[in-house]
C-alpha cells in the first residue's frame, strides 16, 4: 500500500472515529497532495519519496508556524500545530543517528572499495548509493562529509 493510500485510509478511521485533529490534518495533508500533483504543465502522481517530502515539509510549516504563535502569545494555536506537526511526523521513517547514518556510509564504501581504490571521482558515485539507503533520514551535508572523509 502506498504512503498516499494509507493516508486515505486513515482519513477514513479518523472521520469515522471523531477524531478531530487528526481528520483535519490528514484532509489538509491530502489537498496538499492533489495541488502538488495537479500544479504544473505535466501533473503526475506522487510517489511515495514525493509524498514523504511533502509530509517534511508541512511538519516544518507546522513547527515554523507554532513558534511565531508562541512568541506572540498565542499558545492554543502553538499546541494545536505542534500537535498536527507531532500526527504527521508518526508517517515518516525513523530518523536515523549520527551512528546508523556512519554505518550506511562505511558498508557503501566498503562495497565500492572492492572494485577499485577509491577517490574523490567516486564522490557521485558514492552519494548516489548512499542517498538512496538514508534518503531523507539523515542531513545531507553531514553524510556529504563523511563520504568526503572516508575519499579523502
Amino acid at each position: 500500500m502506498s504512503l498516499k493510500d494509507r493516508l486515505r485510509e486513515d482519513s477514513i478511521v479518523h472521520l469515522k472515529a471523531g477524531n478531530e485533529l487528526e481528520k483535519t490534518t490528514l484532509r489538509n495533508i491530502l489537498s496538499a497532495i492533489g495541488t502538488k500533483e495537479k500544479s504544473g504543465k505535466n501533473p503526475s502522481e506522487l510517489n511515495d519519496q514525493d509524498v514523504e517530502n511533502l509530509l517534511r515539509k508541512e511538519v516544518g510549516n507546522r513547527e515554523e508556524t507554532a513558534q511565531l504563535a508562541a512568541k506572540d502569545g498565542r499558545t492554543e494555536l502553538a499546541e494545536r500545530e505542534l500537535a498536527e506537526a507531532a500526527f504527521i511526523s508518526t508517517y515518516l521513517p525513523k530518523m536515523l543517528d549520527e551512528a546508523e547514518a556512519r554505518g550506511i556510509v562505511e558498508k557503501v564504501m566498503a562495497e565500492l572499495a572492492a572494485d577499485h581504490e577509491l577517490s574523490m571521482k567516486d564522490m557521485g558515485q558514492a552519494m548516489k548509493l548512499v542517498g538512496a539507503e538514508i534518503a531523507g533520514r539523515f542531513d545531507g551535508k553531514a553524510v556529504s562529509q563523511m563520504v568526503r572523509a572516508k575519499l579523502g
